[in-house]
Order: structure tokens, then C-alpha cells, then sequence
């Protein structure tokens, strides 16, 4: 973005002052009046003071990025295990919400890493909710449920959370997957399960096969992610596994074993009806990442 300077006005300003004012800042008599001067301009100096921003006298993106991460509140957007992480206001309480209920995610530093995924799947699968690691509507209308026995509480980072993550990260890190993905939602989801991967353990060897991507020499499993019902033909004797119940992880062992190739490969068919958002995406890449793990860790 470009910078903003003391004397600069419009619509970006406003929006600027309007963040300053929810967190408390004092915008002066003018209030939100698109107008960077006198007490927007103290504002602002004061904000980057408190916050560590090595800007002053003026906006640019590290006081924006501060600004926008300071002013997230739970529920405003989907928050989930990704590279790079989902960081902001939101997370940390989040991450202090959890903590005092009882579900170890380490400090609360804002920062959504494997640690605060497990603590999210450990809750949900604790309020009988989809244990995905994602949270949504459901998840944040649960910790509202809840915020008589978190909110203003004392948090503490448990030391459970200096314990792996649920996800395998050794098996990340020693098998080598090649993830692809036909057109579309296949794409997306394969894209998804290698960011997710890497997210989960910095020494990830997922790999996303393209056509001009890696070759499968080395590979341990190749994995094609295939719509149901297109027109994308799958190669005759490949071994197909549904994604779908929950014996997910046996199917996809068996399917491996059956595979005839050499590094084995094994498509997966996905309903591209159910798997028809974001997050139900997100929630495909996390029960195949993890069937991955489960059958090779």
C-alpha cells in the first residue's frame, strides 16, 4: 500500500481511524473524519510505540498489517492450520481461551500454528463437534458458550503442548508424498494438503505434483485426488479409495498394497457436491493428510 502521511484524508484514512478508535485510541473531537492530523496522527504514533512498528510519522504496510491483525475479533473470519499461519488479535484469544479450559496450545502469541490446531480438535472433539482443527461458526459459538469460565481469566501456556502435535510430524518428515489434483476443487484440495503439511513440520517432504513438478522417483506413495463423476478418466488397475467414513486410513493402506506401480500410486475420489467451500476443502485435506500419516507413521 502506499503510505499515509499527516495531511493525507479519504476513505483509507477513515478506515484507520476507525481501527485506532476501536482499540481505544484517542482520535480527538474530530473523531473518524478521514483526516490524518494532530490527534490521528498521535494516535498512530502511539499504536506503533505499544506495538513494536518501526514506522513513524506515517502508515505503511508493517503498521497496517499490525493494525488489521490488532483489530480481528473471534469469529471474524476461518481460522485453520496453513503456511503461512493465520496470525492476529483473534487467534490470541483463541489460543488464552483454550488454555484456561484446558486444551494445551503453548503461548498465547497469536500465532496459529500445530500446536493451536490440536488444541482446537482436542476441544471440539471434547463438545461433540467434527474434530476438524478448523474453526468456524460452530467452534466459536461453543467458546461463546463457554466465555463465563475463560473470559478475564488468569491463562497458562500448559506444558502438555511441548508434546508432538496429533498430526505425525516424524511421518511427514519421513515419507516422501506426491499429492495431485485434477481441475478444480481436486486441485485446490491437493494444494491444500501439501500447505498443510508444511504447516504441520518444517521438514515436511510432501511434495505437489504438476506436470512439470517432481517426478515420483522416490516417492514412497503418489496421490491423485480425481471429482467423481468427470470426465478426468482414471488409468485402468489404479486402485481407487473414496473419501468418505472412517475407515479411511484401512482403505487407503489396502489401496496401496494393491497398487501394481512402482512407486505406488492411488487416486482418491472426492464429491465435489460435498466438497463445495472452503472449508469443507480445508476439512478434505485435513482426514487425507491425516490417513496419510496414520498409515505410514
Amino acid at each position: 500500500m502506499r503510505p499515509f502521511r499527516p495531511g493525507a484524508r479519504g476513505p483509507a484514512v477513515a478506515d484507520i481511524q476507525r481501527r485506532l478508535r476501536t482499540l481505544g485510541y484517542n482520535l480527538g473531537r474530530a473523531g473518524v473524519d478521514g483526516l490524518f492530523y494532530g490527534a490521528t496522527a498521535k494516535a498512530v504514533t502511539a499504536f506503533q510505540e505499544e506495538h513494536g512498528v518501526d514506522e513513524r510519522a506515517f502508515v505503511g504496510d508493517a503498521t497496517w498489517s499490525a493494525l488489521v491483525d490488532a483489530t480481528f475479533t473471534l469469529g471474524d473470519r476461518m481460522l485453520y492450520l496453513r503456511m503461512p499461519h493465520l496470525h492476529g488479535q483473534d487467534v490470541q484469544v483463541l489460543q488464552e481461551a483454550l488454555n484456561t479450559l484446558g486444551f494445551a496450545c503453548g503461548d498465547a502469541d497469536g500465532i496459529f500454528g500445530a500446536f493451536s490446531e490440536r488444541a482446537v480438535r482436542d476441544f471440539q472433539r471434547n463438545g461433540g463437534l467434527p474434530a476438524d482443527g478448523i474453526v468456524g461458526q460452530e467452534t466459536v459459538k461453543a467458546l461463546a458458550a463457554l466465555k463465563h469460565v475463560w473470559y478475564g481469566k488468569e491463562h497458562f501456556a500448559h506444558s502438555q503442548a511441548k508434546l508432538a502435535p496429533a498430526r505425525a510430524a516424524e511421518a511427514l518428515a519421513t515419507n516422501r508424498f506426491l499429492i495431485s489434483g485434477d481441475e478444480g476443487v481436486c486441485g485446490r484440495v491437493a494444494s491444500r494438503m501439501v500447505n498443510l503439511s508444511h504447516a504441520t513440520s518444517n521438514r515436511s517432504l510432501t511434495e505437489l505434483k504438476t506436470g512439470s513438478g517432481p517426478t515420483s522417483f522416490g516417492a514412497d506413495v503418489v496421490l491423485r485426488i480425481s471429482e467423481r463423476g468427470t470426465v478426468f478418466a482414471i488409468p485402468p488397475g489404479y486402485p481407487v479409495v473414496v473419501l468418505e467414513g472412517e475407515m479411511l486410513v484401512a482403505r487407503l493402506l489396502a489401496a496401496v498394497s494393491a497398487s501394481a506401480s512402482a512407486p505406488p500410486e492411488v487416486v482418491v475420489e472426492i464429491d465435489g457436491e460435498v466438497v463445495s467451500d472452503e472449508r469443507a476443502e480445508q476439512r478434505a485435506a485435513v482426514m487425507l493428510l491425516d490417513a496419510l500419516c496414520a498409515a505410514f507413521g
